[in-house]
């Protein structure tokens, strides 16, 4: 790994890469929220699609994606927020892409240990930026990758805003539009403008635009040790924390099927897997034994695109081992149970998802409108965590199109499997 310092740039290969901003928890400091702005040759957005970040979670190409934070920690521990992009797979009108983070409750000078790294699929490290001391900043352009002779180059940048993502964006072109104004009560005296930074503009005072020429980065003999960012914090048994373990995503692709080994670190427990795939006849994950061998499907889609998430178990004494297969190009995703959707009144989804019910006991209402088997599990920790891996309940199991109403006696973990739209509204 090459440590940059602040302007450097760094050759990266084009493929399919993820990128994370790691800060350091504060007991009572602010959240961090990483996105990534893609810009043409005039650098600027071509409009509201290419700012990716987490109300907007994929660019319509599907070449840049917002994983997600690890979960939380404790004061002190390490944090992320990740990004997966495909620089193979990059419109070329697209010149450059800005790797931007905010802050929401406070400013980038509570947080001790902001960086920026870059990583293949495999974890292994490609390019690591230190931000160094921050002030009164919400918002910070980390780094940003630009094409460079047909390839890709990343570059540390550290450039500071005053005004959060809204003022970065609207330096990028995009249009944020202002929130409405108060309405007056009695006694309402409207403020008193005063002097101030103009919207938008950058703590610091060069300005952020054009690269500059290519210097390569100084080479480090001895690096200082460099933070892990979301390291995996086992719990003392499976399950110790399913909703809230912590672990670096991953991202794994193939075509046709494979065989995945999945992080050795990932802590026992649930896992959530995503997986895409386009024009396939089926596209399945299975679970695999200590040998390797398939033991169990935990999905089986035949949708022509497919874009669905399902749940596995990490066993406590070996890495979970999967097998995916599909006719066409798949993606899959390793993903903390944290990603998952959360509802206690009403959700809507299509086909496969994994949610999470957080009410209390109440009757669950399930439409669906499809032609295929639509069923409902219901997962739970063991009862007997020295023999069992988790519990499973069906609740649904019909075909077609289904309304039907099932009890739960609390909160679950939902696997939701059908061919169609559905949804689920709570009945207490």
């Amino acid at each position: 790994m090459t440590q940059l310092p602040k302007g450097a740039h760094l050759p990266v290969p084009a493929q399919a890469l993820q990128v994370a901003v790691a800060w350091r928890a504060v007991a009572g400091g602010p959240d961090v929220d990483v996105s990534a702005l893609l810009l043409d040759g005039s650098g600027r957005v071509r409009g509201d699609g290419d700012l990716v970040f987490y109300n907007h979670v994929e660019h319509p190409s599907g070449t840049v994606r917002h994983l997600g934070k690890s979960a939380p920690c404790a004061p002190g521990g390490a944090a992320a927020d990740w990004l997966w992009l495909d620089l193979a797979r990059v419109e070329p009108a697209i010149g450059r892409i800005v790797i931007a983070a905010s802050t929401d409750g406070g400013t980038f000078g509570q947080l001790p240990g902001l960086d920026v790294r870059v990583t293949d699929l495999s974890g292994a490290p490609l390019a690591y930026f230190a931000l160094g001391e921050a002030a009164g900043e919400t918002a910070f352009v980390f780094g940003e990758f630009l094409r460079w002779e047909g390839g890709w180059l990343f570059r540390a940048v550290g450039q500071g805003y005053a005004a959060g993502l809204a003022g970065l964006a609207t330096d990028f072109g995009i249009v944020v539009e202002p929130p409405p104004a108060p309405i007056p009560g009695p006694g309402y005296v409207p403020p008193v403008p005063g002097p101030g930074p103009a919207y938008g503009s950058p703590v610091q005072g060069t300005v952020y635009g054009s690269p500059a020429p290519l210097v390569p980065a100084p080479a480090y003999g001895s690096p200082a040790p460099v933070p892990a960012y979301a390291a995996a914090v086992a719990p003392a048994a499976p399950f110790g924390d399913p909703l809230f373990s912590s672990f670096r995503p991953s991202t794994h692709q193939g075509r046709g099927k494979e065989t995945v080994r999945c992080d050795p670190a990932l802590p026992p427990g649930w896992v959530l897997l995503e997986i895409e795939s386009n024009h396939s006849i089926s596209t399945t994950i299975e679970s695999c034994d200590s040998r390797g061998r398939a033991e169990g499907f935990l999905l089986m889609a035949y949708e022509d695109e497919v874009r669905a998430r399902t749940v596995a178990v990490v066993p406590p004494d070996r890495p979970l081992t999967l097998r995916v297969d599909a006719d066409t190009p798949w993606t899959l995703r390793v993903l903390p149970l944290s990603h998952a959707r959360r509802f206690d009144s009403h959700i809507e989804g299509h086909a496969h998802d994994l949610v999470v019910y957080e009410g209390p006991p109440a009757v669950l209402d399930f439409l669906h409108r499809g032609q295929a088997n639509f069923t409902v599990h219901r997962h739970t920790p063991p009862r007997e965590p020295e023999y069992d891996a988790e519990d499973q309940e069906l609740l649904v199991d019909e075909v077609g199109e289904v309304l039907v109403s099932v009890p739960v006696p609390g909160p679950g973990l939902l696997r939701i499997s059908g061919d169609g739209p559905w949804k689920c509204a709570v009945r207490r």
